[in-house]
């Protein structure tokens, strides 16, 4: 809290100057959103807001996120005055190429930024899911007399976020799940770009969030000691999520544009912060904060103190509960159980050797059974979908059920479950698997696309993965989508041929930590492939060689998941009538393509210009592994609804075809 030789009104000047001046330095920016919170957000970050500048990761944290992400300002403002280390430098390349400032908060490039915010709601969704991590560990860790996990999620937000649909599913969810110790701050300006914005925004957000089961609280948005109570008053809620509903000025202190769409996405203008400055009492120069300001709102020691009394805390939780203790820091660590590496290669050697012909789908639903069991920090779920994706196992249990479960029912929200997933990541403590259909892949692609990102581990499961589910029709089979996942940076795709294929896919799932990967599985039966250990270890690699000619192979097919038995029997074929034919399984392009270039040729000779992509799904892809003398079997159209077997074969996946495309070469 301000002392009393500065006013709390200051300190949240201190805000409104750094925000206008970066993003009049920048000539870009969104000035209008930090000069409306500045109050806000000073009640809450000096009063409420538990944190160490001096150890962002510290795990006790309150976590803060700024999900209408425009007003990135107000976030680097803070960052700089309450003391973590992001100078003043770093604020005047606000939008620079190399600052740690860019145009949204990115997550990794500035210290104490969450999550990466910019599409709307997003940020919101996250928070949502920070708090179902948070909720969940306590109940899983927390022992009578021992809170070692015990702390808020404070999201802002503005109309933005909630005129976007995610809005309704993570909060309609939230309110659901009665996560007491979430407290979301609604920014009601009133304006977004186009203007103001009661033509297009009409909705009683109060009543909305009081049907959704939430606390609900109006208040002046610059009325400090309103916004302290409600802060207070919404902690004290346990069972409900809260919505403080903040009226407040965009653009707050300037004269001539404050509560209108000009001070939403561009700068004030020279002459407009002139009178900004005065109008505000602000006569000091651009970056600069006096030092009795700068005083008032450094964290640092109020944040070490706050860790070193946690850490004490953790000291007596190690003492009396020493297992629960090693097990806590190995989950927050990131780390995974020393024997689990060996114990799914046990497995995987298991599958090998059971050579059962099943949908990959069950495959995946048998690697959730066996490796959920090693790994208490799993936490899945689906959208609807539990009994078609097979993402629940003998061990599931419900978090609305048990407080320390391990399954989540979201619902038909594939856009917010993508998103909370990667807030619980973010949270730390959990591995968190997700699951629909791959054509619904597109309500959520959004939020795919930000945990690739932000290189967050999550683990997709899309199942009824081609025109191969038939009847349901075109609505239901995906065609673009693995091309769309495919060329994601940083995103991991796996398109396993059967149980074996799964069981690795899984495990590498598991293993990597630098980003999300996306396993499309079957709804049909797909057939076991016979291998050898040498073969069962290249899986991992991305691509091999599953049969093979002697001697250089005169022409090359490749394949994924449901069609490489397809390819197989076309191989032997080709092999019976004298062609030197090789078949190569891709479960992975991505990391065959991180594979060194002596592996890549081994596999596919540059030699070897006559090669047939068998896939159904998008064509186009592949060009990239055939080249342009190669040649395509795959999807150059929507599908249509009729029995799967009867759509494989209308559309060309059958063995015949395979072999007279693969002779048709010149």
């Amino acid at each position: 809290m301000a002392d009393n030789a500065v006013s709390r009104k200051q300190c949240a000047n201190a805000i409104r100057a750094l925000s206008m001046d970066a993003v009049q330095k920048a000539r870009s920016g969104h000035p209008g959103a930090p000069m409306g919170m500045a109050d806000i957000a000073e009640v809450l970050w000096n009063d409420f807001y538990q944190h160490n500048p001096s150890n962002p990761k510290w795990f006790n944290r309150d976590r803060f996120v700024l999900s209408n992400g425009h007003g990135s300002m107000l976030m680097y403002s803070l960052l700089h005055l309450s003391g973590y280390d992001l100078p003043i430098e770093e604020l005047q390349q606000f939008r620079q190429l190399g600052s740690r400032t860019p145009g949204h908060p990115e997550y990794g490039y500035t210290p104490g930024v969450e999550t990466t915010t910019g599409p709307l709601g997003q940020g919101l969704a996250n928070g949502v899911g920070m708090a179902v991590a948070e909720k969940t560990l306590a109940a899983q860790f927390n022992r009578e007399g021992h809170e070692v996990v015990n702390h808020f999620t404070y999201v802002f937000a503005g109309d933005g976020c909630l005129m976007e649909g995610i809005s309704h599913e993570v909060c309609s969810l939230a309110g659901t799940l009665g996560l007491g110790k979430l407290i979301v701050f609604y920014d009601d300006n009133g304006i977004s770009i186009d203007g103001e914005i009661d033509q297009w925004f009409s909705d009683d957000t109060s009543k909305r969030f009081d049907a959704y089961g939430w606390q609900v609280i109006s208040v002046d948005g610059h009325d400090s000691a309103a916004i302290a109570a409600a802060i207070e008053q919404s902690k004290e809620e346990t069972d409900r999520p809260s919505l403080i509903c903040c009226k407040t000025i965009i653009g707050y202190g300037s004269p001539n544009k404050q509560g209108t769409a000009a001070t939403h996405g561009a700068p004030l203008g020279d002459d407009e912060i002139a009178a900004t400055r005065e109008a505000l009492d602000w006569p000091h120069a651009p970056f600069v904060i006096p030092q009795e300001i700068k005083q008032c709102w450094d964290a640092t020691e109020k944040g070490f103190t706050a860790e070193s009394a946690w850490k004490e805390k953790l000291v007596i939780y190690e003492e009396e509960y020493p297992e629960l203790a090693l097990e806590l820091v190995r989950r927050l660590k990131g780390e995974l159980p020393g024997y689990f590496s060996g114990k799914a290669d046990e497995y995987i050697a298991q599958c090998q050797k059971a050579a059962d012909d099943i949908p990959s789908r069950k495959a995946s639903q048998n690697c959730i059974e066996t490796f959920a069991a090693l790994l208490p920090e799993m936490i899945g779920g689906s959208a609807d979908l539990t009994g078609s994706n097979l993402t629940n196992w003998s061990g599931s249990s419900a978090i609305t059920e048990k407080a320390d479960g391990n399954y989540i029912y979201y619902g038909v929200r594939e856009f917010g479950m993508t998103a909370m997933a990667s807030g619980m990541a973010l949270h730390g403590g959990f591995i968190p698997y997700t699951a629909t259909f791959l054509i619904f892949m597109e309500y959520a692609r959004n939020a795919v696309r930000m945990a690739a990102l932000m290189k967050q581990q999550s683990i997709y499961v899309y199942t009824h993965d081609s025109i191969g589910q038939g009847e349901d029709g075109p609505t239901h089979q995906p065609i673009e989508q693995l091309s769309n996942l495919r060329t994601t940076p940083n995103m991991s795709v796996w398109r396993p041929c059967d149980n074996v294929e799964s069981a690795v896919a899984w495990k590498m799932a598991i293993e990597r930590q630098d980003g999300p990967t996306a396993l499309v599985f079957s709804r049909q039966a797909l057939k076991h492939q016979a291998r050898s250990d040498q073969q069962l270890n290249d899986i991992s690699r991305g691509a091999y060689i599953l049969k093979d000619c002697e001697g250089e192979p005169t022409v090359i097919i490749l394949a994924t998941g449901s069609e490489v038995a397809i390819c197989m029997d076309a191989v032997d074929t080709l092999q019976q009538q004298g062609v030197k034919a090789r078949m190569v399984s891709l479960p992975s392009i991505d990391l065959f393509d991180a594979q060194d270039a002596e592996y890549r040729e081994q596999v596919l000779p540059s030699s070897v210009r006559n090669r047939v992509a068998v896939e159904a799904a998008a064509a186009d892809y592949w060009w990239k592994l055939v080249g342009l003398d190669g040649k395509i079997i795959g999807m150059t159209s929507f599908g249509e609804s009729a029995p799967g077997p009867v759509l494989m074969e209308h559309f060309g996946f059958t063995a015949e075809n395979i072999v007279d495309t693969a002779k048709s070469f010149n």
